[in-house]
């Protein structure tokens, strides 16, 4: 029974994967019970039967066609070299009359060997689909290979090699243009490679691996006209391009700052650009400018309501704001446009986390197990396991997010679990990091304030680190309410009111008012307490 491979492959070029998989039961069959059907033959009605059943996720079954595949590609050399091709017009016994006709397999081994690597890589056996890509020779390797055998060498802390296969990619990055060329009536391919440095995804990981911006820009192809000068057009857009790249290694460097501000250069050249703006809210919310993040996730969803990377963070700014309303809907939102996104089930987490805790935290890990490099699900695992009283777990949380992208949360998350578990060594260590790297965040130096401010002996030291946080960031609440705090311990109720009241000028927060509640009860200046409190619910 002949089976047309025109047909197979116009299925799936159509995205009609139910169909070629049906077809695809018709063809192996074919091939299997003919005796004359050659194994290059076989070979390919295989792979395009493994390509239907991967397009339609099953990927177990594409796994095991694709390796008969494999296992009838390595029977063709021992084939008479007399054996007629199989043309590439149908899956039929077809021969060819030319004398000039010569054995060839109608498939290419490294291609398919990516394709079972694939099905390992979906589900989720890294180790396995990184010794199939290991495979293939780096010769034979192509722009989507080497991105994919990158991100598996960082999914298995394989850093040094990481960093080459992502330099391959910006290095010989090409899209291809085939020419047919007619010679001795036989086809040949010609392969015209252009360098493309637009690949975001290796700029980041790059960036993330802490390699410097000026390292990567060298790896971007240099095209000079004929004078010897880039074309105007050409040196435009690099431009830009650079630019991108310093702000990604600003920000993976900690020097949110300069990244911000970078970020906000090219949101002038592009207005309205959801990445970007979806970059500035993500750092925004990860240095504790929650108010500005939210109206920046909030554009972005006037943009384009289908969004979801980065939701989770928005959800984790909404319920830090006890905004319950948007919260819920943001949710019912991301449910309805993808619930198998990990950003889906961190915001679940976030919703549930004052209902059910337990339900909260398997969210949390669901969003792991879907994405092992989810920094926001670590980060959403670490503060349900210290609210549930268990530090411990929430260390090894808090860790998980450090060493795939270090950022203030997880600094202060560690510190918080070490002060919890009474380790004021370990907590010290955690803040003096985060210092180190963010020697210019009033947040990071709170956070060695706040393990100093845990012993009696430390306070003197903790009222400086707050008192220079301040200084750096005068704005900072968050430092203002633990030096009041830290005066209230010390006895010294005056200075914490005068230092509470000149904040609440410029900043009416329910934070200031309830602290500031709490100091004037402990002097029993209750009537002003109790305006105070009232100003907080009001």
């Amino acid at each position: 029974m002949d089976v047309p491979k025109d047909q197979f492959t116009t299925l799936l070029d159509h995205g009609l994967y139910s169909s070629a998989q049906m077809l695809g039961c018709f063809a192996v069959s074919s091939t299997s019970i003919n005796p004359e059907t050659s194994p290059h033959l076989r070979a390919e009605s295989l792979v395009l039967f493994g390509d239907s059943l991967f397009r339609e996720k099953e990927y177990r079954r594409a796994f095991r066609i694709y390796k008969q595949a494999l296992q009838y590609h390595k029977v063709i050399p021992k084939q008479n070299a007399a054996t007629p091709p199989t043309t590439r017009s149908s899956l039929s016994t077809n021969r060819s009359s030319s004398p000039s006709s010569f054995n060839t397999s109608a498939i290419n081994e490294n291609e398919v060997k990516f394709k079972i690597a694939k099905c390992h890589s979906s589900l989720g056996q890294n180790v396995a689909a990184l010794s199939e890509m290991e495979g293939i020779p780096s010769k034979s390797r192509n722009l989507e290979m080497n991105l994919m055998m990158a991100k598996l060498y960082r999914n298995s802390r394989h850093t040094r090699a990481a960093i080459g296969c992502l330099k391959e990619c910006l290095r010989c990055g090409t899209t291809t243009l085939k020419r047919h060329l007619t010679h001795s009536n036989n086809n040949f391919t010609l392969d015209v490679d252009r360098n493309c440095p637009y690949i975001m995804e290796a700029i980041i990981a790059l960036a993330e691996l802490g390699i410097s911006a000026k390292d990567i820009v060298s790896l971007f192809p240099q095209t000079p006209n004929r004078s010897g000068r880039p074309p105007f057009d050409h040196f435009d857009s690099t431009r830009w391009l650079q630019r991108y790249v310093e702000a990604q290694c600003s920000i993976a460097s900690n020097d949110y700052k300069g990244g911000l501000e970078l970020f906000s250069e090219l949101l002038q050249r592009f207005p309205n650009n959801i990445h970007i703006l979806l970059e500035i809210a993500k750092v925004k919310a990860v240095t504790g400018k929650n108010d500005e993040a939210i109206l920046d996730f909030e554009k972005v969803r006037s943009i384009d309501a289908f969004v979801v990377t980065y939701m989770d963070e928005y959800a984790m700014l909404l319920k830090l704001k006890s905004d319950y309303s948007k919260l819920n809907k943001l949710v019912h939102d991301l449910l309805s446009i993808d619930s198998t996104k990990p950003e889906v089930f961190v915001a679940l987490s976030v919703l549930w986390e004052k209902k059910d805790e337990r339900g909260a935290l398997s969210y949390a890990e669901k969003s792991i197990h879907i994405d092992g490099r989810h920094v926001a699900g670590y980060i959403m695992k670490g503060n349900l396991l210290l609210s549930m009283n268990r530090p411990e777990a929430a260390v090894i949380a808090y860790r998980g997010a450090q060493e795939l992208r270090p950022d203030l949360r997880s600094y202060q998350g560690l510190v918080r679990s070490y002060l919890a578990l009474s380790k004021i060594k370990e907590a010290l260590y955690a803040a003096r990091e985060a210092m180190k790297a963010m020697p210019q965040s009033a947040k990071a130096l709170k956070l060695v304030g706040d393990v100093h401010a845990s012993s009696t002996s430390g306070r003197e030291k903790a009222k400086k680190f707050y008192e220079s946080a301040l200084r750096l960031e005068p704005g900072f609440l968050g430092a203002a309410l633990a030096l009041a705090e830290l005066h209230v311990m010390e006895g010294r109720n005056g200075d914490a009111v005068s230092l509470l009241e000149r904040y609440l000028k410029d900043w009416a927060d329910d934070s200031l008012h309830v602290k500031l509640a709490q100091v004037f009860a402990a002097t029993n200046m209750l009537q002003d307490s109790l305006s105070h409190y009232q100003a907080a619910l009001r």
